[in-house]
């Protein structure tokens, strides 16, 4: 079973996890249950500055989902500048106001202990949503999507969408993106992926032109679209004069719209760019054949499996969906987590994937 060997706050040890086999995942709960509290408890949730459309849509349903479940929400987000002593503070408020079970979408997993500690110490039950907290205990239970099989799944994509684009090549040139070096998916997105490139780059079907493979060298500070843009054009302009670029492992949509524009920019041909979200945006770029493809992660799932993990601790039962007590080291314990599935989506199967997303459907169908 994969191992996810969390080290510390810095990018580079997050870039260096270790992973090894595969995980079969037929774990059947945790022993983290508390004794229950009562109905009608004050939830809090903790999620970071609104930085792509998922983040924005999961206040909205966490405020829904706990108050339609009988709870009181207090659902928070970071503000955009000083965004993790803002979510600090937030968390410790939440603290003090009686939450039960705080929900922590994190801005950085790596400066949180001390209030997941001091929440833990209070009867508070954590739950990191999303996003791993780091080198702690005090994190009862983690939720997600399977991040390392979503950077699997992009880096295959980027395989098959290069053979499609170019079936008379045998060899591609590509470029390399990562996500925010505050955020520990980003690296475990970027481990997932290269876990499928890094051996085409060993033999020489994939050249990195620029030579920048390290994942401090890709990341992309805040997951800011200009930044991504920025890096890009300085990309195209020190390597790609008469040469072609073929592909880019973008790790998700906002900053694949910022690549293509910056290769639109410079006049040369779309390459194939990967994404992940599932964003409006992306999803018309993906039908109009520019962006070749994207991750859907239903938040709406997501939020729901949190809803109804928060029902069953105010019931005092074992949490029942957990399916992986191995993978998720934080660097202090495994962290007992219920993984979603990712799927990937193309201009193929986009209708099929958003069936029952109306407004993601409504964007495949145009």
């Amino acid at each position: 079973m994969k191992k996810l060997l969390v080290a510390a706050a810095a990018f580079a040890a997050v870039g260096a996890l270790a992973l090894s086999g595969c995980s079969a995942r037929t774990d059947t709960g945790s022993s983290n249950a508390p004794a229950g509290f009562a109905a009608g408890a004050t939830i809090g949730v903790a999620l970071p500055d609104k930085t792509s459309e998922n983040w924005v849509l999961a206040g909205q349903l966490f405020t829904d989902g706990l108050t339609t479940a009988g709870f009181k929400p207090d659902v928070q987000y970071a503000p955009a500048s000083n965004t993790v002593a803002e979510q600090q503070n937030q968390i410790t408020s939440m603290v003090t106001n009686g939450a039960k079970v705080i929900i922590i979408g994190a801005k950085d997993g790596s400066q949180l202990s001390s209030q997941v500690e001091a929440a833990q110490a209070a009867g508070v039950t954590v739950i990191a949503y999303d996003r791993l907290i780091l080198n702690t205990k005090a994190v009862d239970y983690y939720l997600a999507f399977d991040n390392f099989k979503v950077g699997q799944l992009q880096g295959q994509a980027l395989l098959d969408g290069l053979a499609a684009k170019y079936p008379s090549k045998k060899k591609y040139n590509i470029e390399l993106f990562s996500g925010s070096p505050d955020d520990n998916n980003a690296g475990v997105f970027f481990n997932g992926a290269m876990s499928v490139l890094q051996p085409k780059i060993d033999d020489g079907t994939l050249t990195v032109v620029s030579g920048q493979k390290a994942v401090a060298q890709t990341a992309t500070q805040g997951w800011l679209a200009a930044n991504a843009q920025s890096r890009m054009d300085t990309l195209l302009a020190g390597n790609y004069q008469g040469v072609d670029l073929d592909g880019v492992l973008s790790p998700n949509d906002t900053l694949a719209r910022a690549i293509i524009e910056s290769v639109r920019s410079a006049g040369k041909p779309i390459p194939v760019v990967t994404g992940q979200d599932s964003e409006v945006q992306s999803v018309k770029s993906i039908m109009a054949g520019e962006q070749y493809m994207t991750i859907y992660k239903d938040t709406r799932s997501l939020v729901e499996a949190a809803v109804a993990m928060v029902k069953e601790l105010q019931a005092g039962s074992a949490i029942s969906e957990i399916n992986d007590t191995k993978s998720y080291d934080n660097g202090v314990k495994v962290v007992p987590s219920y993984l979603l599935a990712p799927v990937v989506v193309t201009k193929a199967n986009a209708v099929t994937a958003y069936a029952n997303n109306p407004a993601l459907e409504a964007a495949a169908k145009g």
